[in-house]
């Protein structure tokens, strides 16, 4: 029993500092890359030892990997979750999203603005095991996205609309140039720039002009 419990505590102070070292690596890998994260800085900024750090992830890749999965986490938890819990399906759903995530922008939940935003954009061009990742949780995005445009259809919310998958990538684009131009500028103008376009699409597409006026309340 009392070797059990040695093990569980180890394991629950190995998981804290886990997760403390992921919080740190997220937040610098926002504004300086992936790449840019090493096992000596985050080991500074964490307050553990370099072969603490190394211990609990191996490799740079593996760091990165783990990076990546923390981050999904945290974007989940800050953007679907509160979008799920207080909008029904189709397009209040989509109304709920569309704010959530300019709010997860806006206040600056990571540093650098949308983690995904910058990571892609770092690896695009880098085919690997971490582009994947990076590749995979925003295709959940956007998959999510899709599903509640698809329910809109479904419900007769979205009379002008025959394909999902284009407006998913035009909310995206609008999301996205609004994170960049925010931090680019030091602004929070695109994001009311990214909210009028997304309603003005919406009512277009014949939304109810009630819920579409949800997208830029904060």
């Amino acid at each position: 029993m009392a070797q059990a419990s040695v093990r569980d505590g180890r394991r629950e102070r190995g998981d804290a500092s886990r997760r403390a070292i992921l919080a740190h690596a997220i937040d610098a890998a926002s504004v300086d890359g992936l790449e840019g994260l090493t096992i000596g800085r985050l080991a500074d900024a964490a307050g553990h030892s370099k072969s603490g750090v190394a211990t609990l992830f191996g490799s740079k890749e593996q760091l990165q990997l783990a990076t990546v999965a923390a981050a999904r986490e945290v974007f989940i938890e800050r953007v679907v979750e509160p979008a799920r819990a207080r909008s029904g399906r189709g397009l209040a759903r989509l109304c709920a999203l569309i704010p959530s995530w300019l709010d997860y922008s806006r206040e600056r939940v990571f540093r650098g603005g949308c983690f995904f935003a910058a990571t892609s954009a770092e690896f695009d061009a880098r085919p690997g095991p971490v582009r994947d990742a990076i590749m995979a949780a925003s295709s959940e995005w956007e998959d999510y996205l899709t599903i509640s445009i698809e329910r809109a259809v479904e419900q007769g919310e979205l009379p002008g609309l025959d394909d999902a998958r284009q407006l998913t990538f035009e909310i995206v684009s609008f999301l996205e140039a609004a994170n960049t131009r925010s931090l680019l500028h030091g602004s929070d103008q695109p994001y009311d720039r990214a909210a009028i376009a997304a309603r003005a699409r919406l009512t277009g597409l014949g939304a109810d002009p009630e819920l579409v006026a949800q997208i830029g309340r904060g």
